[in-house]
């Protein structure tokens, strides 16, 4: 049975549920399609062959999905058929385009002043300031706006009125008017380049995807995979919404498109329907740490770290693969318990007909893949991919791409972009005042204080920090205002834990020790031979702050500091997921929960449940070199970190085959902890490994006498 055989009726409840009541219309529907198509074709042109400045890019791409908008989302759902509201609405579209051309024929003008305003300068910069506010409260709410009139009144207004570390002398409004407009860096600034490049590439990439029918090839492909698994129907929702969501960029998406199929194939098989919902609640969450697309977070976090978006994704593959697998865990001890029966029939599609009804789906994902690691740039490999999913099709009788399919694809994925255009675009404002006031230091510094000097509590304020920003943010925004403030903190204490490991077991290289000659040169018999950890904390926190930079790129070499930059931002990104199942505000299991028919804030509590492993992955990174670490390092941590998580999941569970007595769990929670716990000999990891397997084969054998 395909995807797209299976009964509609949950699908049309979380579609009324979770989707923004946009306008409808025969004309309304034929602009939107043709804005859509021109902003579609526009973009491709800019990414592939036009050289323009980006600054009027920016304020293009901004205008034109502002305009989707606009047109799409009115200001208040009572005024859906309103034809005021509309001629308002309109008028924006028009002040949205007043603003693209201002900016390109009066620009100069400005410089010409000496970046002087004249009274043309003050309207147009307040009204496209006001208009991004507007619009991310149409799309998103009103927590964002909040959030970026607190921070631009911070700089103008407030932070004079602050004592201590967090007091701000203040800008002229005109200054503040100008770095947001008129500069690269606030509106139009990095995270906008990032959005009309990139992210919109991607976006369409998938958007193509879809239309050419890899949605249901996924899905059957995952049935067909998991269908002999004990739990199969939990395994579908694993594995089919890990690929769809590596593709969506969307939890919520990626929810509605996958569980109307999971969610009741579950229930069927004899899954308790709430933990259906969780598992595909958590399921979808995991998407978008799935490579190689990853939301909007690969590219963002690529260059935030000027790390190339190849080595974010190949480093995040493996701590991907672990999460996925915890999810599975649950699964497995949740079939067992519950007695789940599979619902695929004898004759149910085996893998190889999938594959040979489908593989020419696989082609435009090698064809990416391949032009990453050739070196091509994303938004070109993007491009390539995009002409290889329309040449794939016509390898399939059922989704061949013609001119209509294409103009349909382009239209959806420039339609999927406008919510994600205006709230990055949006967002720059608050990074451009983070990084004008050097509050991110300061907040950073903060952190450090408040866990004094402690990486694991540290790891805990952001988690607490990311999980408050969730509730308004979605996930791409809360990550780059997170990373912004806290990245600093999280990569200084992962560096000088590594440091301090190094002073400790007498492996310091010797350019290192110049610098402790300077702070104290009786120390360096010491370093050679080794000292106690005591001794290299006191020792380390005497060299001046203006030094440690010099002496962690001497110490561990720019590669290592380029990988614990790139490990600091991954913690970030991967606890700013845990808003979309951790309660009381998590979308992802409230979509779930509205299929399910099941209470949402139960589900939400069951989703966060088994979505732990955005936990635990990282603390592994930022204790263990699972990002970064050479190869014989990451088989070893990755082997031990399976079998560790599914020890957890069974000690958490209380079952692991078989129901377990307090003894067995114990044992089987100490198991867990000997193969996770970062840096413990080789000799206990297996001592770990042997106290589950034992378990576990005393656990099934006992399961089997009792069927």
């Amino acid at each position: 049975m395909t995807a797209s055989s299976q009964p509609t009726d949950s699908q049309e409840i979380n579609l009324e549920d979770f989707e923004t009541k946009h306008r409808s219309g025969l004309w309304l529907n034929r602009l939107v399609f043709t804005i859509s198509i021109f902003l579609a074709v526009a973009h491709i042109y800019i990414n592939t062959i036009a050289t323009l400045p980006e600054l009027w890019v920016s304020a293009f791409h901004f205008a034109g999905f502002g305009a989707l908008c606009a047109l799409l989302i009115p200001a208040h759902p009572k005024w859906q058929d309103s034809k005021i509201a509309m001629f308002f609405d309109g008028a924006i579209v028009l002040a949205l385009i007043g603003m693209v051309l201002y900016i390109i024929f009066f620009e100069d003008a400005l410089y010409a002043r000496g970046v002087t305003f004249n009274t043309s300068d003050w309207i147009v910069s307040s009204i496209a300031v006001l208009l991004s506010l507007e619009l991310i409260r149409r799309t998103s709410g009103w927590f964002i706006p909040f959030l970026i009139l607190i921070a631009l009144s911070y700089v103008v207004l407030w932070g004079s009125w602050l004592g201590g570390m967090f007091n701000f002398p203040g800008l002229s409004l005109e200054t503040l008017l100008y770095r947001s407009f008129f500069s690269t860096d606030g509106m139009f600034g990095s995270i906008s380049r990032i959005s009309w490049s990139f992210v919109f590439m991607f976006i369409l990439f998938g958007a193509f995807l879809v239309k050419s029918g890899a949605g249901d090839f996924i899905i059957d492909l995952s049935r067909s995979l998991a269908s002999k698994m004990i739990g199969g129907p939990g395994f579908v929702a694993v594995l089919g919404s890990g690929l769809m969501g590596s593709v969506s960029g969307s939890s919520v998406a990626n929810t509605v498109s996958t569980g109307v199929i999971t969610i009741p194939l579950m229930r069927k098989a004899g899954f308790p329907a709430r933990f259906a919902a969780g598992v595909e609640a958590a399921a979808s969450t995991g998407g978008q740490l799935m490579p190689p697309v990853m939301g909007a977070g690969a590219f963002i976090m690529a260059s935030y770290t000027q790390v190339s978006y190849v080595t974010i994704i190949g480093v995040a593959a493996i701590p991907a693969l672990l999460y996925f697998l915890s999810v599975g865990f649950f699964v497995r001890v949740e079939a067992k318990r519950s007695k789940v029966i599979s619902t695929e029939s004898d004759d149910a599609v085996k893998v190889s007909q999938v594959l040979k009804s489908g593989w020419h789906h696989i082609v435009p994902l090698t064809v990416l893949v391949t032009l990453l690691v050739q070196g091509f740039t994303p938004t070109y490999a993007a491009g390539i991919s995009i002409l290889a999913v329309i040449a794939a099709s016509f390898l399939s009788s059922k989704h061949r791409m013609g001119p209509a399919e294409i103009l349909d694809a382009m239209a959806q994925g420039a339609k999927n972009m406008s919510t994600t255009a205006v709230l990055l675009v949006g967002i720059g404002l608050v990074v451009n005042v983070i990084s004008t006031t050097g509050i991110g230091n300061t907040f950073s510094l903060l952190i450090t204080n408040w866990a004094s000097g402690s990486l694991f509590y540290t790891i805990i304020l952001v988690a607490i920090a990311s999980l408050i920003l969730g509730m308004g943010l979605p996930v791409t925004a809360a990550y780059i205002v997170l990373g912004t403030l806290s990245a600093p903190a999280l990569f200084n204490l992962i560096a000088e834990s590594q440091l301090l490991d190094m002073m400790v077991s007498g492996s310091l290289p010797e350019a290192a020790n110049a610098v402790f000659m300077l702070v104290d040169p009786s120390a360096i018999t010491a370093l050679a031979q080794g000292m106690p950890m005591d001794q290299a904390q006191s020792l380390l926190a005497q060299v001046p702050n203006d030094f440690k930079g010099m002496l962690m790129d001497q110490a561990l070499g720019a590669e290592s500091v380029a990988m614990i930059l790139v490990t600091a931002h991954m913690i970030i990104f991967w606890l700013s997921q845990d808003s979309n199942v951790t309660p009381p505000v998590c979308l992802t299991a409230f979509a779930a929960a509205a299929i399910a028919k099941t209470p949402p804030m139960r589900t939400g509590m069951t989703a966060w449940k088994l979505a732990k492993g955005l936990y635990i992955v990282p603390l592994l990174m930022a204790y263990t070199p699972l990002i970064g670490g050479d190869s014989e390092t990451l088989l070893r941590l990755t082997f031990f970190a399976i079998f560790g998580m599914y020890a957890l999941v069974g000690a958490m569970e209380g079952y692991l085959e078989d129901k377990l007595a307090i003894v067995p769990r114990a044992l089987l929670l100490a198991a867990s902890l000997m193969m996770l716990w970062p840096n413990l000999d080789l000799w206990i990891q297996f001592i770990g490994l042997v106290v589950f397997l034992c378990i576990f084969m005393v656990g099934n054998k006992s399961y089997k006498k009792s069927l």
